[in-house]
């Protein structure tokens, strides 16, 4: 059924629990994974004036260090349930489009993410960057709750 799946995080307590499905489906299809973290963009808007603050001047490496601990916390997840994983960390992009590209560049058939992630409104509705791969993905998605 599926031999390759995606799974997404952002490092949120929402988003481990997309992991630990994710994760329990590949144990259970004897399927691989590649886990993806995405990180966006320095939002520009946040400093109209050209200024930039001393702890954002290193933005890049704040998220690059961020996402590689992220990343080792779920391939030690997927190691110790036996699951064959690749990690990934894409910097600068825009997590939903990146999901999808991501998903067919690496020849994925399904895709786990969570409900919602670090800037997510609330339980009953899906974060904006989930609605986003579900209405533009042609794989199936799990979001998980």
């Amino acid at each position: 059924m599926y031999k390759h799946l995606l799974i997404t995080t952002d490092g949120s307590e929402v988003a481990q629990r997309g992991v630990d499905q994710g994760l329990a489906l590949a144990k259970a299809l004897g399927a691989e994974a590649t886990i993806v973290t995405i990180t966006e963009p320095f939002p520009i808007y946040a400093v109209g004036s050209g200024y930039v603050p001393p702890e954002l001047a290193d933005y890049d490496n704040i998220q690059k260090e961020f996402a590689q601990k992220v990343l080792e916390a779920a391939k030690a997840q997927a190691d110790a349930a036996g699951v064959k994983v690749t990690t990934l960390h894409v910097p600068n992009r825009q997590p939903a489009e990146t999901i999808i590209e991501t998903a067919q560049s690496r020849g994925c058939d399904a895709i786990v993410m969570a409900s919602h992630g670090r800037r997510g409104l609330g339980r009953l509705v899906l974060g904006s960057q989930t609605s986003e791969v579900l209405a533009h993905s042609k794989l199936p998605v799990l979001v998980v709750r």
